[in-house]
């Protein structure tokens, strides 16, 4: 039985409700009810009732309770022990895009969760880096897009995302339901300073070099299209002002969601928070 198996299983136990406990968690309800589930078959015996008011113990699952609330209590003060005789850790995360992505917040309950007596620095970096500062070595991992030059680097997929156009609202184009690359080509496109990596520049820029004001920043991108009519490429999902649109672009490959770390980092930290962000992006 895994603890985290064990964690989500209390906290079914306590809430008696499997959406507040997924809220609890900071996961769907889906994988939640799965994991129980494989609990369940583990421990050969149910260890919920379940009814349309919700779930109650049966007496294996208090048996269980009583067990895995001994076991978690142990993990943690074993935790807190072997990180307070390491000495105080320090890892430096940098993070591309939006602090606001719900696998963002998945990840910094869980590796809180998990990695208590760990000091989680973050830098915020620009469009102009896709590794966050990794290769100039201000950053243990990022949290970023691909695709740009993984040379001497670990890539972790966590998601893909599917891209569309970013145009003013009154736009005609904005009224379409989904546009091809070709339909802008007499548009101007926000692009990056030179010498940003020439993959990530390409990507962002449809593979196509383009015209247009040189931009650094998220909001630096959205006020090129809200001012000048600018246009540019955005994952779908995000949140824009009501001034702003964006249609679905046909054949683009999605924009991947990575974890990154220099290759051959034997930091069992960064290791450890790579595997926790892939299961919070899972979700």
């Amino acid at each position: 039985m895994e603890l985290r198996t064990l964690r989500y299983f209390v906290a079914v136990a306590e809430e008696l409700h499997f959406g507040r406990a997924a809220t609890r968690l900071h996961i769907s309800q889906p994988p939640l009810s799965r994991a129980i589930k494989r609990l369940e078959a583990d421990a050969g015996a149910l260890l919920f009732a379940r009814s349309p008011a919700g779930v109650t113990l049966t007496p294996v699952g208090a048996v269980l309770l009583d067990e895995a609330r001994a076991l978690l209590d142990h993990a943690d003060r074993l935790r807190a022990r072997v990180s307070a005789a390491a000495g105080a850790a320090t890892l430096t995360v940098g993070i591309l895009g939006d602090g606001t992505d719900p696998g963002l917040s998945r990840l910094a309950a869980a590796y809180r969760r998990t990695h208590p007596g760990i000091d989680v620095r973050v830098r915020d970096t620009d469009l102009t880096d896709p590794t966050c500062g990794l290769r100039a070595g201000l950053v243990d991992v990022a949290l970023t897009r691909a695709p740009f030059d993984e040379t001497a680097l670990t890539v972790r997929t966590l998601r893909t995302d599917p891209v569309g156009v970013v145009l003013r609202a009154d736009d005609p184009l904005a009224r379409r339901a989904l546009l091809r690359t070709a339909e802008l080509g007499d548009r101007r496109w926000f692009r990056f300073p030179p010498g940003t990596d020439p993959l990530w520049q390409s990507y962002w820029n449809g593979g196509t070099p383009r015209e247009g004001p040189v931009v650094r920043a998220v909001q630096e991108c959205l006020h090129a299209v809200l001012w000048n009519g600018t246009v540019g490429l955005a994952p779908l999902g995000h949140d824009l002002p009501p001034e702003l649109a964006v249609v679905p672009l046909t054949g683009m490959a999605p924009s991947r969601v990575v974890a990154v770390c220099n290759a051959g980092d034997t930091n069992p930290l960064i290791r450890s928070f790579i595997e926790t962000a892939a299961a919070a992006y899972r979700h």
